[in-house]
């Protein structure tokens, strides 16, 4: 959903706020005041001061440019910090929060299957070559893997939430039916009622393609989860009877670099499901503590 053109009203406090912290208006009511305590009648000359200071407020506050000026420069701040990118690892926790019990369960058993893969690894590699070294697989692409297999958990929670709000056989059915008033308004010449039903048809043809779209981005977002999990699991396995550390480092890199089109995807699927700034660079997964919630 997008903001007004308009900006929203900034509130009587931060208009009395702009208005009293003006540096001129600081200037002259420090001064002021300043000079009406060390004068010969201070109780007088205070209150004075106080009253033109308030008159002064008063008035600047109901000037209309002054309040669009004041409106205009929070819109801005708003804007700017909406658009701030997130820290990585502040994404990680806003997209784990928001998953349902059941997709947040299914990220959470994925995960810890390749940290108990690592540590098994790591163990029997160490116990082979009798140094302890036990070199782990590439942390950081498993994260870009995980991190993508998350976004696409939050997106099919989305597109199911879209789908459940939304009937297509309903929608078809509107679409008929408007279809079939069109043409007995245009059997009786009455123009002004075609032109309105065909604007209606419009509309319900969008929000039909619109759902049949959902349906395909929901299909593609259920393989993808299927592939990523396959490889993911596929690869920590491996680890444990490869002997070979390098050569599964590498797989797990060419994997995560083939990623490409599958975080193109995503990213298209986000401008859908609301995410923005913060989302695309992958924060470290595997090696923090994840709040179980």
């Amino acid at each position: 959903m997008t903001e007004s053109l308009s900006p929203r009203p900034a509130g009587v406090w931060s208009y009395l706020k702009e208005a009293f912290l003006f540096r001129w208006n600081l200037l002259f009511f420090l001064g002021g005041a300043a000079a009406a305590a060390i004068s010969p009648v201070p109780d007088v000359a205070i209150p004075l001061v106080a009253a033109v200071e308030l008159l002064y407020l008063a008035g600047l506050t109901t000037i209309p440019r002054f309040r669009a000026a004041i409106d205009a420069k929070e819109h801005a701040a708003r804007t700017a910090q909406r658009n701030t990118p997130q820290a990585p690892q502040q994404s990680l926790a806003d997209l784990l929060r928001a998953l349902d019990p059941t997709a947040r369960q299914r990220f959470d058993r994925l995960r810890d299957r390749c940290i108990d893969m690592q540590r098994l690894a790591t163990n029997v590699r160490g116990q082979a070559a009798g140094s302890g070294r036990g070199e782990e697989i590439r942390t950081p692409a498993l994260d870009r893997l995980l991190w993508a297999f998350l976004r696409l958990l939050f997106s099919e929670q989305a597109l199911k939430r879209f789908l459940a709000a939304t009937n297509q056989p309903e929608i078809k059915k509107q679409l008929e039916s408007l279809k079939t008033r069109q043409a007995q308004a245009r059997e009786r010449g009455d123009e002004r009622i075609v032109k309105s039903l065909s604007d209606s048809i419009v509309t319900a043809e969008l929000r039909l393609t619109n759902h049949e779209k959902a349906i395909s981005n929901a299909e593609f977002v259920a393989v993808e989860l299927d592939r990523i999990e396959g490889k993911i699991q596929a690869l920590t396995e491996m680890s444990v009877g490869h002997g070979d550390a390098d050569s599964i480092s590498s797989q797990v890199d060419s994997v995560a670099e083939s990623m490409t089109h599958t975080e193109a995807a995503i990213r298209e699927l986000d401008t859908i499901t609301g995410l923005s700034g913060g989302f695309d660079e992958a924060p470290a997964i595997l090696s923090v503590e994840l709040d179980r919630g």
